[in-house]
């Protein structure tokens, strides 16, 4: 079917943290093909921010036609966002990117901050016994609903919460092993998280954080660099909104 702009209704807003929001919206075109990994682009009543915010899907609800997204705030778009209410409308467009390629392996899920919220829905579609590892600052959120999905361990910078320090300090302070890694946060985490998955021999799956401007591969605003030559820059550059944001990690540098 493809992607699908369509104004959608609020159902739900909270905030679940510290400028972290969950807003949940009827969306019933896009969620019955949306799958883990893939994001919307939701858009601003303001005429004069003429590109969308990307956002990733935290939960998706193909019975109900609902979407979930948990985001922070952290610009003019999402502290917009941040007021919507239940009844409010909001145009999105959506499904966006490729999701994770799941597959029937022994899994480690590892998200670190605002890419925690993806990995929640990842976590509901793999049948296969799942190490979930997430890392935070300080504050916590979403560790919670998790646990039914999995053995949950934490990671914090201040120590509060879990292991102190990052989720490779956890990984290797619980002994976690698996035989897959899916991974989403931010490029520092990322780039650990490749060098331990080369380092071990284990396959992993990463989704990158990226500033995006049209969501659907023409602008180039996204591009990360690749080991491949990509067949519409000719360069050894990628896509993320549109080739990914989910690569195997062999395939990008970061």
């Amino acid at each position: 079917m493809g992607k699908v702009k369509m104004t959608a209704q609020v159902i739900s807003q909270e905030c679940i943290a510290t400028d972290v929001y969950s807003l949940v919206l009827m969306a019933d075109e896009i969620a019955k093909q949306a799958v883990a990994g893939q994001f919307i682009s939701v858009y601003s009543k303001d005429g004069s921010k003429m590109l969308p915010r990307p956002i990733s899907l935290c939960d998706i609800n193909k019975e109900a036609g609902t979407l979930r997204l948990v985001y922070r705030v952290v610009g003019f778009g999402t502290a917009e966002f941040s007021k919507l209410e239940a009844g409010d409308l909001v145009d999105i467009l959506g499904p966006l990117g490729n999701g994770f390629d799941k597959q029937d392996k022994k899994a480690i899920l590892i998200g670190g901050g605002i890419g925690i919220p993806p990995m929640l829905q990842l976590a509901k579609e793999l049948s296969c016994e799942k190490s979930i590892v997430l890392g935070y600052r300080d504050e916590i959120f979403l560790n919670e609903e998790f646990e039914p999905y999995g053995n949950v361990y934490l990671s914090s910078e201040d120590g509060m919460h879990g292991v102190k320090g990052n989720v490779i300090d956890a990984i290797v302070e619980y002994g976690i092993e698996g035989d897959i890694i899916y991974a989403c946060g931010p490029t520092p985490m990322l780039r650990g998280i490749k060098a331990y998955a080369m380092e071990k021999g284990i396959l992993c799956q990463i989704s990158m954080e990226e500033k995006m401007a049209c969501g659907v591969g023409a602008c180039l605003a996204c591009i990360c660099q690749t080991k491949e030559i990509d067949e519409h820059s000719q360069v050894h550059n990628k896509r993320i909104c549109k080739d990914g944001p989910v690569f195997y990690a062999e395939e990008v540098e970061l």
